[in-house]
């Protein structure tokens, strides 16, 4: 194959964005860090622990605490957006493959820290290994879906709502390794990579992000605005905080769930703000709180 070539397909166009946003410098979250920063000032210390550990369903937080401390991240991420110098200036940029627009990377890699935020949040697992910057097919998958939803796509909705079903009924704290990369949620995964890839194009990706959300007029071009960024993340915080993992439930087992069975497990982003109420923590390194 030529060099280049691989991105004229929409549904490997839209993967090799999704996969150069997550290796980025400063887009993965540490879930644990996150989870007592964010949640600090409105549970107790038990509760947290419990949450870390399991889930904040299994430590019995209530949609409601929840709906508003992801409201803060939510404006937390929106600030870091609005407020972005030139995509050439982040750390990392000059590294993305030539068929990867250095802009839409950027904004991808934004929407990967709050999609994260929000998915630890509303009790999903950990999205990431700590095994250097791979990224498992599975959340490749979830984060496609994730994507999905805050365009506005149907069969993301549905998708993610099965793949959050399969977890509440296993209470799981692994992915459905099998349902999303070779079972019952792939083909969605696919239909969905392949309708945003079809709009990755450098012309269309603003225009589409534009289109996305209600009301907004003006072509989006040259990075990310206020207007965009937020109701898209609403849109999945919305979403994310219906779903049946959001409900109290049973201690969270150690496995992964495989098409409805438990398999034991046997073995400039990251500047430095303050996200109310915590300090914001990637992976990377926490975020110190301004002076």
């Amino acid at each position: 194959m030529k060099p280049g070539k691989v991105n004229e397909n929409p549904e490997s166009r839209f993967s090799a964005v999704l996969l150069a946003a997550a290796k980025l410098p400063g887009v993965r979250i540490n879930r644990e860090a996150y989870l007592r920063s964010a949640l600090a000032r409105h549970c107790s210390e038990d509760d947290i622990r419990r949450a870390v550990e399991e889930s904040p369903a299994a430590a019995g937080i209530t949609v409601e605490v929840l709906d508003k401390v992801a409201n803060d991240s939510i404006r937390f991420e929106t600030a870091k957006v609005s407020a972005l110098s030139a995509a050439a200036g982040i750390p990392g940029i000059l590294a993305l493959p030539a068929t990867v627009p250095a802009d839409v990377a950027q904004y991808f890699g934004h929407m990967v820290r709050i999609a994260q935020k929000l998915a630890y949040l509303y009790s999903w697992p950990d999205l990431f290994s700590d095994d250097g910057d791979d990224v498992d097919d599975a959340t490749m998958g979830v984060l496609t879906l994730f994507f999905g939803v805050m365009f506005g796509t149907q069969s993301a909705n549905a998708a993610v709502g099965k793949v959050a079903g399969m977890m509440a009924e296993q209470v799981a704290k692994k992915l459905p390794q099998k349902a999303l990369t070779h079972g019952v949620v792939y083909p969605m995964v696919k239909k969905v990579a392949g309708y945003l890839g079809v709009r990755m194009t450098t012309q269309s990706f603003a225009t589409t992000v534009s289109k996305a959300i209600p009301l907004v007029g003006a072509v989006v071009s040259g990075g990310l605005t206020f207007a965009t960024y937020r109701p898209m993340a609403k849109r999945l915080k919305k979403h994310l905080s219906s779903l049946e993992l959001t409900k109290p439930s049973h201690r969270v087992m150690d496995g992964e769930v495989v098409d409805g069975e438990v398999v034991e497990d046997h073995g400039p982003f990251a500047t430095a703000h303050a996200e109310q109420p915590g300090a914001d923590t990637t992976a990377i390194k926490p975020e110190e709180p301004q002076s």
